[in-house]
């Protein structure tokens, strides 16, 4: 557990410099709480992208336990702040581990946002587990996206179906799941086109991917996951929405790139505001740094 609050303490370095070190300026110049701090820290809050929406809960909470607890004292804040964060993030957890075999993953989003390193290490962390691992190169409209993602294959030491550039993504889906079935694949990794989400004729290959699926093992992909920058802010909410929409759900989010923002309020944001969990968020290049999401461990990453 430590070494884990130790790499997002060091992944959220530049949101932490943003965010805690400006409260701490604020509060040291008031000796009470009072409209013009809180107003403050609302400011501090939106300017790393915590959202208007969010901002405003978590105002009206600082102020109601302010009320409730009878304080006045400024530096309590620190102490009132974390709680609300952590109440606001603390949501159902995502998606169990493999229950099914294959346990078929499904993963989208748009290009820039790691969404291919993001599979690759997933792939390496289930085959540090002991599972067997297939991956499926889905992703055909993109040059090299292949061989991008055949990269990441060796590097995991786990095999990867593909055809060639051009072809149907879901044919590719369809060969994969009936390669998993085969050899006995405990999880399957589907990459998929990074689309842009306004392209409805890419959005519409989407569909078609999960229908392949379903057709031959229903339920299937058992997991839809979205991959999202965390320095593109406001926008990552956008596109999870659309994917959301589009695929009739989302079961999770994998927020990307935190250690590369001094915003990465935008998790209190994507949390509170969309019914998506949250499942992991990367804070650094290493295997290591892609984790399971948990908000406690986050809030004490932040102020600590």
């Amino acid at each position: 557990m430590l070494g884990v609050v130790r790499r997002l303490r060091e992944g959220l370095a530049r949101t932490r410099e943003g965010l805690v070190k400006k409260i701490d300026q604020a509060v040291r110049r008031y000796d009470r709480i009072d409209e013009d701090l809180l107003e403050e820290i609302e400011e501090i809050l939106l300017q790393t992208d915590v959202g208007v929406d969010t901002t405003m809960k978590i105002i009206d909470g600082l102020r109601d336990r302010a009320v409730e607890e009878r304080t006045k004292k400024p530096e309590d804040l620190h102490l009132l702040l974390r709680d609300e964060m952590a109440r606001i993030m603390n949501r159902p957890p995502s998606a169990p581990e493999p229950e099914h075999q294959p346990h078929v993953i499904m993963v989208v989003g748009v290009n820039g946002t790691g969404k291919t390193t993001t599979i690759g290490k997933l792939a390496a962390r289930y085959k540090q587990e002991g599972k067997k691992v297939l991956l499926a190169a889905a992703d055909t409209f993109r040059a090299a996206a292949i061989e991008q993602l055949e990269v990441w294959a060796g590097r995991s030491g786990v095999d990867m179906v593909q055809h060639q550039q051009g072809s149907d993504p879901s044919a590719v889906a369809f060969d994969a799941l009936q390669a998993a079935i085969a050899r006995d694949v405990d999880v399957l990794i589907i990459d998929t086109a990074g689309r842009l989400h306004t392209k409805d004729n890419l959005m519409e290959e989407l569909k078609k991917i999960k229908r392949t699926l379903s057709k031959q093992i229903a339920g299937t992909p058992h997991e839809t996951l979205i991959v999202l920058d965390g320095t593109t802010g406001q926008n990552a909410m956008t596109q999870a929405k659309i994917f959301h929409e589009t695929l009739d759900g989302l079961t999770g989010i994998i927020l990307t790139k935190l250690d590369g923002t001094a915003k990465g309020g935008i998790v209190l944001s994507i949390t509170d505001q969309l019914s998506i969990p949250v499942k992991m968020i990367g804070v650094g290049e290493s295997i290591e740094d892609l984790q399971d999401f948990d908000a406690q461990d986050f809030v004490t990453a932040l102020f600590e």
